[in-house]
């Protein structure tokens, strides 16, 4: 079959927000301000009808930089508390290392905020329920910051796969590679961080005690006690798309290998990981990811169907049509020429195998897409706003965020007991 290519050129994407007059803004605190914090200020003052009116962190720097870029309405907090304290701050973002964030949801929903929390949602999988319990029972707007899934490239993969376009997927393929050292969260340090200008204590909070630690502070993520590393950071967001684009609850079984190969240094997280997940909807998946090799674009899929294999990463999407047909020519050459010329004299045989038997039709051919307009972390916000105001929240609320960190957090499991690990729907949880 000859395929054809189509291209086209998506816009700003289907999901259109009001305007807001500058009377009815929506006041937002910030809890965590650092680099990843200051491209979601960015992405949600992007937006109309909303102000950054409070801010804390536990490095001086950070606070320093937010009110450059901000202003000094953006008042400074050392305790995320008195932020949550305040009666005109509608929401949160909280952007802290992980360890932090279920404490921080919590203390917010309790106080009546409504929230954006960075991805992962956990630190730990119990903690999930927790939180999509309370935000449910409090009626509080929770949403977290796997921000493909408003882009709109994942929004038309998601149209794609159920209209049925490529059949039936029973297998994806994800890959989240980086090869450099700020790749691997190895990032510069700032000249002026001492334990003066790093508030240590409010950093550790309930993680194990250590001695100052500018790597620790700075490069969290390189260690076990505030991050789960590699699926945490990475495979949450493969896993968010997965489930968006599949309409899928999450895996019932995870499998994985990891292993430190390369950045030996200041860490204790893997730099590779292997893992593979079942859904109960009827297909797997397969993830990977290295800090050793970044040939595979990164945010990387191929969801194969039974008609087609859409191939999807940050920058543009791709269907590519099955040749369809069987060609059983090699197993009935084996067989006397008699029996031979009885089966390709079957209609349905000569229908299915015969090219000039076929009915005629349009073979599907390609498709392709590249995305202009609002990148995904500015619609996504713009979905945030738009629940806070129509109080109907967005996809990705605290009970997915949940359970795209649970896959998390079941193949570091795996990973590190070398066995399967399953999930308890009854529970909520992973067994056992």
């Amino acid at each position: 079959m000859r395929l054809t290519r189509r291209h086209f050129v998506l816009g700003s994407g289907a999901a259109t927000f009001a305007q807001t007059p500058a009377n009815n803004r929506v006041q937002v605190g910030v809890i965590g301000c650092g680099a990843r914090s200051q491209q979601l200020m960015h992405s949600l003052m992007a937006n109309p009808g909303v102000a950054i009116t409070a801010i804390s962190d536990a490095y001086q720097g950070r606070v320093t930089r937010t009110q450059e870029n901000w202003g000094a309405g953006a008042k400074a907090y050392r305790d995320y508390r008195e932020i949550l304290a305040r009666k005109d701050v509608d929401a949160v973002i909280i952007a802290t290392p992980d360890h932090w964030h279920q404490r921080m949801c919590l203390d917010a929903i309790a106080a009546g905020k409504d929230i954006y929390c960075e991805k992962p949602l956990t630190y730990k999988s119990s903690e999930g329920k927790q939180i999509a319990e309370a935000a449910a029972k409090a009626g509080r707007i929770v949403q977290v910051g796997s921000q493909g899934c408003s882009g709109v490239l994942q929004e038309r993969a998601r149209e794609i796969v159920q209209s049925g376009k490529i059949g039936r997927v029973t297998l994806i393929r994800a890959a989240y590679n980086r090869n450099s050292a700020s790749g691997a969260w190895l990032y510069p340090i700032p000249p002026d961080a001492t334990p003066q200008t790093v508030d240590w204590d409010r950093f550790l909070g309930n993680a194990p005690k250590h001695p100052y630690s500018n790597d620790r502070f700075f490069r969290w993520r390189c260690f076990n006690d505030y991050s789960g590393g590699i699926a945490t950071d990475l495979f949450v967001h493969l896993c968010t798309t997965i489930q968006f684009v599949m309409k899928s609850d999450g895996p019932t079984k995870a499998m994985a290998m990891g292993q430190l190969y390369r950045w030996k240094e200041n860490r204790d997280v893997y730099d590779t990981i292997n893992g593979l997940l079942e859904y109960p909807e009827g297909f797997a998946a397969n993830l990977s990811s290295t800090f050793n090799n970044e040939s595979l674009a990164a945010g990387s899929f191929q969801f194969l169907g039974t008609e087609g294999t859409l191939v999807l990463n940050f920058t543009s999407l791709q269907v590519l049509a099955e040749s369809g047909g069987e060609d059983n020519r090699w197993i009935v050459e084996s067989w006397p020429r008699a029996m031979e010329k009885g089966y390709y004299e079957d209609p349905k045989v000569q229908r299915a195998e015969l090219k000039d038997h076929r009915p005629a039709r349009l073979a599907p051919g390609s498709e392709s897409y590249i995305a202009e307009g609002p990148e995904a972390t500015e619609r996504h916000f713009a979905y945030w706003l738009q629940g806070i105001r129509t109080r109907q929240g967005h996809w990705e609320n605290a009970q997915v965020g949940h359970r795209a960190a649970a896959c998390a957090h079941m193949l570091n499991q795996s990973a590190r007991e070398e066995r399967v690990v399953k999930w308890d729907p009854q529970r909520n949880d992973i067994a056992g």
